[in-house]
Parts: C-alpha cells; sequence; structure tokens
C-alpha cells in the first residue's frame, strides 16, 4: 500500500513540473499575441516528457492497488479511465503542435506515451482529421465529429429513447463494438501491436488479474470511451449553432458552448476528470487552437462570451444535453445536405 501511495505521489509530483514552468502569473493580462510569444519562451521537450510519465507513474501506482480488494479495484476502474481521457487531452495539443517544443518531439511524444499505448490512431491521421477537418468546418456538414454524432442517432427527429441511448452509446453493446473495432483497426503496424499487447503484460505484472481487468480493458473499452463520448458532446451547440462571419473569435463564439461559467467547483471536478487540459475552455482553444492549455483560461478574458454558457451537463431546462434534445426535435435538414457517410 505504501509503494501504491509513493508512486500516486511521485506522478502527481512529475506533472506539476511542467504546469510550474508554464505558470499562468505573467499571463493574466496578456492577449493572444501576448499569450502565443510567451508560450514560445517557454516551450522545451522536457516538461512535457515528464507530465506524461507522471500520468504513467500515476496508472501505475492505481495498478498496483487492484490488489487490495474489490472497492480499490472499482476506483482504479475510474481513476485510469480519468488518466486515460488526460492523455487523450495532451496528446491533442501536441497534435496541434504545442505539446512540446518541436514538430519531431511532439509527435514522438503522442505517439509514445497516448496513441500507441491507447490504440489510437496514428499521430498523422488524427491531425487531419482533427485538425484540417474539423476546426474548419466544426457543427458543418463536412465536420467528421458530426458526422460521428449522426451515426450514433443523433439526427433531426430522433426518438427520446434513442437519443438517451446515444448519450451511452460506449457503454451499449454498439459502442463496445465500435471501440473494439477501432483499436484492431489502428494496430497497423507490428509496434502498435507490441504496444498493446505490451500494455497489458505491464498491467498484469504490476497487479495480476485485477489490474489487466479493472487497471486497464474495463478503464479502455468502457469508462474512457465514454468520458470521451461525453467531452465531445460538450464541445459544441452541434445541432442548432449560431452562424456567424467575421474573426475566428467570433465564428467560434456562435458555435461553442462554455460549461460552468460560474460554478467554480464543478468547473474544478470537471477540468480534473472527463474535461482536462483545457477541454473545459473548448471555445477559448477554437478560437485560437495554437495556444497551449495552460493560457486558455487568461485567453477566456479577451473574447467574447460564447452564446451558449450552461450550468448544467444532464438536468435542468438550461443544460447541454436538454439543449440537444430540443435542437433535434424541431431542426430539419434535407437529407442531400447530409454527407454520404452517414444517410
Amino acid at each position: 500500500m505504501l509503494f501504491c501511495i509513493a508512486l500516486l505521489a511521485a506522478g502527481i509530483t512529475l506533472r506539476q513540473i511542467d504546469r510550474v514552468h508554464f505558470a499562468r502569473a505573467r499571463s493574466r493580462r496578456a492577449d493572444a499575441v501576448g499569450l502565443v510569444a510567451l508560450q514560445r519562451t517557454r516551450a522545451n521537450d522536457l516538461t512535457p516528457t515528464l507530465l506524461l510519465v507522471g500520468q504513467w507513474t500515476q496508472i501505475a501506482g492505481w495498478w498496483l492497488l487492484t490488489a487490495q480488494g474489490p472497492l480499490f479495484a472499482a476506483v482504479t476502474a475510474i481513476a485510469v479511465a480519468v488518466h486515460f481521457r488526460h492523455l487523450q487531452e495532451i496528446s491533442h495539443f501536441a497534435v496541434h503542435g504545442v505539446l512540446a517544443r518541436t514538430r519531431r518531439a511532439n509527435h514522438l511524444l503522442a505517439e509514445a506515451f497516448a496513441h500507441h499505448p491507447l490504440g489510437l490512431a496514428p499521430v498523422a491521421v488524427r491531425h487531419r482529421k482533427h485538425v484540417r477537418d474539423h476546426h474548419p468546418n466544426a457543427t458543418l456538414d463536412n465536420d467528421p465529429n458530426l458526422a460521428e454524432l449522426h451515426t450514433a442517432g443523433l439526427r433531426p427527429g430522433v426518438p427520446r429513447a434513442r437519443f438517451l441511448r446515444a448519450l451511452v452509446l460506449p457503454l451499449t453493446p454498439t459502442g463496445i463494438r465500435t471501440t473494439a473495432t477501432d483499436l484492431l483497426r489502428n494496430a497497423t503496424s507490428w509496434h502498435r501491436v507490441v504496444a498493446l499487447v505490451l500494455m497489458a503484460a505491464l498491467a498484469y505484472v504490476t497487479g495480476g488479474w485485477a489490474a489487466l481487468v479493472a487497471g486497464l480493458l474495463v478503464p479502455r473499452l468502457l469508462l474512457y470511451p465514454q468520458l470521451a463520448w461525453l467531452s465531445l458532446l460538450n464541445e459544441h451547440t452541434w445541432f442548432d449553432p449560431d452562424p456567424r462571419t467575421g474573426s475566428p473569435a467570433w465564428t467560434e463564439a456562435g458555435r461553442c458552448l462554455r460549461l460552468y461559467p460560474t460554478n467554480r467547483v464543478l468547473a474544478w471536478l470537471a477540468a480534473t476528470t472527463w474535461l482536462p487540459y483545457g477541454d473545459l475552455h473548448h471555445y477559448a482553444h477554437s478560437a485560437h487552437p495554437a495556444i497551449r492549455w495552460n493560457y486558455l483560461p487568461a485567453l477566456e478574458r479577451h473574447l467574447h462570451t460564447p452564446h451558449f454558457t450552461p450550468d448544467s451537463l444532464l438536468l435542468g431546462d438550461g443544460s447541454v444535453i436538454n439543449r440537444h434534445r430540443r435542437a433535434l426535435a424541431t431542426t430539419t435538414r434535407n437529407p442531400q445536405e447530409l454527407p454520404s457517410a452517414i444517410r
């Protein structure tokens, strides 16, 4: 137990090195240009590496903890799923080229610490889909993320039961099958296959069958995909954006939302679990994708308020989910306008 705690503490400590290095103190009054300049002066390859090593050190600590009993195994499953979400978001900034100092370092760190061990698509594929295809076209009919939501059943006129099922799609048999299929599809080379096998072996050696099941399979196949899915649902007003022309910030303000704008407790909880590393500030990121997560809160002070600022994700008339439901109930689209892949 003491060694588990030591690993968890060591991982947390390693992660703080990057946070301290990119401290926000000098960023409070800076605009986007100033934040980019500050970010460049602090860019390096070491602290991002330590940040990622810290994530995996904590995961190892959780794997060891599974041997302490079923309750600890359940806690581990949730904790590791959260760490996988963190790794996804850290690598997301690597895809944008702002995690480390060089393009090569961003690519290598993302592949070695996230894409290979988690069985994600190659970084080049993610860059094309996310940076080139999604960002300029968010909420438009050629947005691959919107196509993914449509494929899940979130289309105009969707019945209530189908809508509710789509909210937990990764936990359904269809969702689990899709996750497993994606893992196999992403195993495009021998080293990607070896990475997946090595992950399973490390989990087993560290904590036995409990770590393999509760510390790897359940988080990767069930919990982490569900957290990522909720994050996707929370990024934009997908089904009723306010079309705007003008500056990137003004355009994004009409199709993004900002969850928990006044509730600091819920905002902190989201930022430390399912909306980590700037994902809570997705509007600011959409307006200025080249800014690291550390400076997105400061950037928000210089931006327009997005057209939807809900205080709740699930509950209440003004929640994110209820807005999506109402939009799908009232919006009609010509089927010819939908991408052929989702008809």
